[in-house]
């Protein structure tokens, strides 16, 4: 596990702990000597993250379409910036470079992403593995909807129990580490058919 693809907020949301986390997972990563994969931007938690992982001496690399650099959303100071020409390239060119995935708090993009990335894996387009930084139980309520779903028979409840969940960033590392990638041959040219 080299490159964790991390998905978070644009905000930085009400609560301070989520900065906080956000610079802590940033701190992790470069400890664990593991490149951080990301939406590319420097504000609100994306930002907070991005800089945790190079104030500590690690690798970030951003992935942000054409239109968010006109709008001057992308990190000046990252290791590399990878621009592409739509939201759908993004998200097919993150999960690509990445070993593994994690989801912190965020809005509407962060959820996309982290269900675009479950929904590959329940379909055999992947088998790395999934994790949560539940900050402050941010994604208790989510994970109560998701057993719901299960228990209604909408999802395989192994889906579900897959996720790795930890509200610290260094014990997440480790137990995603722990997990043997069931399908190492990504399938890029089915995703990028599909983008």
């Amino acid at each position: 596990m080299q490159k964790v693809v991390v998905f978070c907020g644009a905000r930085h949301g009400t609560d301070p702990i989520h900065t906080h986390a956000a610079r802590a997972m940033g701190a992790a990563l470069a400890a664990s000597g593991r490149a951080l994969v990301y939406g590319g931007g420097h504000v609100g938690l994306m930002g907070e993250l991005a800089d945790g992982v190079l104030d500590a001496g690690g690798q970030a690399i951003g992935v942000i379409p054409h239109f968010m650099v006109e709008r001057e959303l992308a990190h000046g100071g990252l290791t590399e910036l990878v621009v592409v020409d739509s939201m759908h390239t993004r998200k097919a060119r993150m999960a690509e470079l990445g070993d593994a995935f994690i989801a912190m708090p965020g809005g509407f993009g962060t959820l996309d992403e982290l269900f675009e990335i479950l929904t590959w894996a329940q379909i055999g387009l992947h088998g790395k593995p999934v994790g949560l930084l539940n900050t402050a139980g941010y994604f208790d309520t989510l994970l109560a909807f998701m057993r719901n779903a299960a228990n209604l028979g909408f999802v395989n409840p192994v889906e579900v129990e897959r996720l790795v969940l930890a509200s610290d960033p260094a014990r997440l590392l480790d137990a995603l580490a722990a997990i043997p990638v069931s399908d190492a041959h990504w399938r890029r040219g089915e995703l990028f058919e599909r983008g």
